[in-house]
C-alpha cells in the first residue's frame, strides 16, 4: 500500500497564514495602545514625563531574551518602533504642544497674506547678482540693499536694518552652498518663501578682448564648478574664485585689463559695460539655484507646504533612524537631508531637513510637538511655499 505524501501548503495558504497573524498583531497593537492611552492620562494627571530611558532599555533587554538569535536584531527594531509610536500617542494625549506650536499657530493666523510690495531687502554682492533677480521674482518693488558677504545679509536681518534677505542655498549641479548652511547655525532667522531660479553664466570681458587673450577667469566658486567643462577647454587659463559673480564682473570692468574675464549673469554686461565672449557657459542647460527669503520674525504666508528644520541628535546608535521613523510614521515626505559638522564637537553633525508637509495638516503640529523628545535640540526655520 502506497503511503500518500503529506501535501505542503502552497503560496495561497502561506499568504492566508500571514494575513491571520497580521490580524492578530493589529488586535494586540490596538490593545497595547489602549494601555498606552491610560498611561498617558495617568502621567498627565500626576505631572510625569513621557520618556523613561531606563524603563525602555530594561524592557528591550528582557523582551528579547527568549527570541532566537537570528531574530533578535529585527525584534529590537520592532520594539523600538512601537516605543516611538507609543511616545507619540502619549504626547498627543498629554497635550504637549509647547510654546513653539502656539507660536506657529499665531503666525498662521497673524501673518499678512502676501509679501509686501515695497520692502527693504538685503542681497549679497552688487547690481546684477543672481540674488537680485531672485529678489525681483519674490517682490514687486523691493528696495534692495547690497552687502559684501552672506554673513552681512544675516546680520542685517538680525539687527533690523532690512526686513528681508535673500541667500542661495543649493544648486542643481554644484550642490549645497556650504557657506550659507554654516551661517544658518549661528544666526536667528526664519524662512518666509523660497524661489527656484534658472541660472545662466556668460563669459564677460572688456570691449575689444578676444577669447584667446584670456589668462584668468573670476567668479564665485559655485559658478566655476557649474561651468567646469567650458573652463577646462580653455588652455592655460587660471580659475580664480571670487565672492560673487556680479562683483567679478565689476572687477573686470574696473581692472583696465584685457586679459581677464568674469563668469556672470549676462545682464552684468549691461550694468558694467562688458562684452560677452561666450553665452550659456554652464555644463548643463537645467542649471537651477534655490534661494530662500529670510526674515527676523516668524511669518507663515498662505499655502505654506514646506518646512525647514535644523536638528542636533544624540551621538549614539540609531538616533537618526529614530527621527526618520517619526517622519515615516506621520506620513511626512523628506525633500532634503543635509549634514554639516558642528565646529566645537569632533565628528558630530547638525542635520538640516526640508519636509514636504502642509502647515495646516494635523501631522505637522504633531511632529513639532514630538521633536523635543526625539532630538538633543532643534531649530524651526519656518514653513513656506516655493516660487518656480
Amino acid at each position: 500500500m502506497d503511503v500518500l505524501k503529506e501535501k505542503k501548503p502552497d503560496m495561497t495558504e502561506y499568504r492566508k497564514q500571514i494575513d491571520e497573524v497580521d490580524g492578530e498583531l493589529l488586535k494586540l497593537f490596538e490593545k497595547r495602545m489602549e494601555i498606552v492611552k491610560n498611561i498617558g492620562e495617568y502621567k498627565r494627571e500626576h505631572g510625569l514625563g513621557v520618556f523613561d530611558a531606563k524603563r525602555e532599555q530594561d524592557k528591550l533587554a528582557r523582551a528579547v531574551e527568549g527570541v532566537p538569535e537570528e531574530l533578535k536584531g529585527q525584534s529590537v527594531l520592532l520594539l523600538r518602533l512601537m516605543f516611538e509610536l507609543s511616545r507619540s500617542y502619549q504626547q498627543n494625549i498629554m497635550g504637549l504642544s509647547g510654546d513653539l506650536c502656539k507660536k506657529i499657530s499665531g503666525a498662521i493666523n497673524g501673518s499678512e497674506k502676501f509679501l509686501p510690495e515695497f520692502a527693504p531687502v538685503a542681497c549679497q554682492g552688487v547690481e546684477g547678482t543672481n540674488s537680485q533677480y531672485a529678489c525681483l521674482k519674490l517682490f514687486k518693488n523691493p528696495n534692495i540693499m547690497y552687502f559684501s558677504s552672506f554673513e552681512s545679509v544675516f546680520g542685517a536681518i538680525e539687527k533690523g536694518l532690512c526686513k528681508y534677505g535673500i541667500v542661495p542655498v543649493e544648486n542643481s549641479f554644484a550642490g549645497t552652498v556650504n557657506t550659507v548652511y554654516d551661517l544658518m547655525m549661528n544666526h536667528k532667522f526664519y524662512i518666509v518663501r523660497s524661489a527656484r531660479m534658472k541660472i545662466s553664466h556668460s563669459l564677460l570681458a572688456r570691449p575689444g578682448t578676444r577669447l584667446e587673450d584670456i589668462k584668468e577667469v573670476y567668479s564665485h566658486p559655485q559658478a566655476l564648478m557649474q561651468c567646469s567643462d567650458f573652463l577646462n577647454s580653455l588652455s592655460g587659463v587660471r580659475q580664480i574664485p571670487y565672492e560673487n559673480t556680479a562683483l567679478a564682473a565689476k572687477l573686470v570692468s574696473e581692472s583696465g585689463r584685457n586679459d581677464i574675464a568674469a563668469l556672470s549673469n549676462p545682464e552684468c554686461a549691461r550694468y558694467y559695460g562688458l562684452e560677452c565672449l561666450k553665452q550659456a557657459a554652464e555644463n548643463k542647460d537645467n542649471n537651477y539655484t534655490r534661494f530662500v527669503c529670510i526674515t527676523r520674525h516668524l511669518e507663515i504666508l498662505p499655502g505654506a507646504n514646506r518646512t525647514s528644520l535644523m536638528v542636533t541628535l544624540p551621538h549614539e546608535q540609531g538616533s537618526l533612524y529614530k527621527l526618520l521613523s517619526r517622519f515615516y510614521a506621520l506620513g511626512i515626505n523628506l525633500l532634503k537631508l543635509e549634514s554639516r559638522p558642528i565646529p566645537e564637537r569632533e565628528f558630530e553633525f547638525m542635520f538640516y531637513f526640508d519636509l514636504d508637509v502642509s502647515v495646516y495638516a494635523p501631522e505637522f503640529l504633531k511632529l513639532i510637538a514630538e521633536l523635543p523628545s526625539a532630538c538633543e535640540s532643534f531649530t524651526y526655520l519656518g514653513s513656506y511655499s516655493e516660487v518656480v
